[in-house]
């Protein structure tokens, strides 16, 4: 019979991998905590129609990413591709934005069917920012904001770049999608074949084309500048003078679009030049009309989505993870015959009640006492305890230096703890 793999583009994290997630995650928790942002942890299923009324049906995401399917009552159900629809039907459904803000935050697995290569996957992570119910460039730069002080924690904050521009408002953009469609029909031959599909669907993700002979016939294109609304500018002027102000450069980036339909004013990317194609590890911006779409009252709103697999690449590449991230001993624990490791699994319960925190492991499984210290030099412990039989009847417990001097000395067990304190790093 042959052996069952996992699903192409999904993959697993094993544990040699994990610890490095979780330092990117401990991060997050301490920038998110530093802003005053609350967790939210949202369902990785959701009803289709949700991502259908938000994301925009004409979408690439909604056309030919989703992976949906009937249950067994014939609803249609979609494996979430982003978190900012389930956020804000999580946040109406429980009543979180009457006469009130909520700043949240979460961090999961999305779904998207897309060809897997280097740094997308079919199953990939996301850390995301919401902020409800705020209508200035205040927000909008906190959120820009609270990304950089993340990248600056990880050390990679000079390998990036902040990409900026401003969709106005939908009256805008609306006068804008019909002045591109015109001037881009006179050269219909000219287009590549997803921006002619998108010609009449969604023309602003034209923008986006990486064609080079699109990109060509964009340069004397109308202007997004041209159309936009007085508050509108004036809300965009106020966001680069508080991104100025607190130090933080920015490329101004005129076709610069987002590819989910509820984006207007404020929107920005976070690029690299570290991880080839996959240039962009952040995305976000201002939807302040999809609270409304979903069932809700008129409610402003910005935030972002980190792509976690990228932000983990890239902290690879650069070489960025401490070298001790994923240390998960200190102390090893070896016993030697039978009632060794009866006392021995005993006394480590009292050790761990009077050192919380301590990263200990029991040898389990026996083997001789070589096989043992073979596996407590594997586990990258500062130190073994040893227990054999002389030691036992004499109360007393082996310590080995396994790191730095290698040297062993025996101590009783009554100064084992202040022993520990003093060989274990502070």
């Amino acid at each position: 019979m042959s052996q069952i793999q996992s699903i192409r583009g999904m993959y697993d994290l094993l544990p040699g991998d994990s610890y490095r997630w979780q330092y990117l995650e401990s991060k997050i928790k301490q920038v998110t905590d530093e802003y005053g942002y609350s967790e939210i942890r949202l369902p990785i299923v959701e009803q289709t129609a949700l991502f259908k009324r938000s994301i925009g049906e004409v979408t690439d995401i909604v056309e030919k990413e989703m992976y949906t399917f009937p249950d067994r009552n014939d609803e249609s159900l979609t494996l979430r591709p982003e978190g900012t629809a389930g956020c804000v039907r999580a946040a109406l459904q429980h009543g979180l934005l009457h006469n009130q803000t909520q700043r949240l935050w979460y961090f999961g697995p999305m779904f998207r069917y897309e060809k897997p290569q280097k740094g997308r996957n079919r199953q990939f992570y996301q850390f995301g920012i919401e902020s409800f119910g705020m209508t200035g460039p205040d927000i909008d730069a906190e959120v820009i904001l609270l990304s950089a002080r993340l990248w600056k924690q990880l050390g990679f904050f000079d390998h990036v770049t902040l990409e900026l521009n401003t969709l106005g408002s939908s009256e805008g953009r609306a006068k804008y999608r019909k002045a591109l469609v015109d001037y881009l029909e006179s050269y219909k031959d000219r287009l590549d074949e997803d921006s002619l599909r998108r010609l009449y669907s969604n023309p602003l993700r034209i923008l986006d084309s990486k064609n080079k002979k699109t990109q060509e016939l964009l340069d004397e294109a109308p202007k997004f500048d041209e159309f936009l609304d007085d508050e509108s500018r004036v809300h965009f002027e106020q966001l680069k003078q508080r991104l100025d102000n607190a130090g933080i450069r920015y490329v101004l980036n005129p076709r610069l679009v987002r590819g989910l339909d509820y984006y207007g004013k404020t929107v920005f990317e976070w690029t690299t030049d570290k991880l080839g194609a996959q240039s962009t590890i952040c995305a976000g911006g201002r939807y302040d009309g999809l609270v409304e779409q979903l069932g809700g009252k008129p409610t402003p709103a910005v935030g972002f989505a980190m792509g976690v697999d990228r932000i983990v690449l890239l902290l690879e590449t650069l070489g960025l993870f401490p070298a001790d991230v994923g240390h998960n001993v200190d102390v090893y624990f070896m016993a030697v015959g039978e009632q060794e490791e009866l006392f021995a699994q005993r006394f480590s319960e009292q050790l761990r009640d009077e050192f919380p925190g301590l990263k200990m492991q029991m040898n389990c499984g026996g083997g001789s006492f070589k096989s043992q210290m073979k596996k407590a030099d594997k586990s990258g412990a500062h130190i073994a305890l040893i227990i054999g039989a002389d030691e036992l009847a004499r109360q007393q417990v082996a310590i080995k230096d396994l790191r730095t001097t290698g040297e062993q000395i025996l101590v009783g067990f009554s100064e084992l703890a202040v022993q520990l304190k003093q060989k274990l790093p502070q």
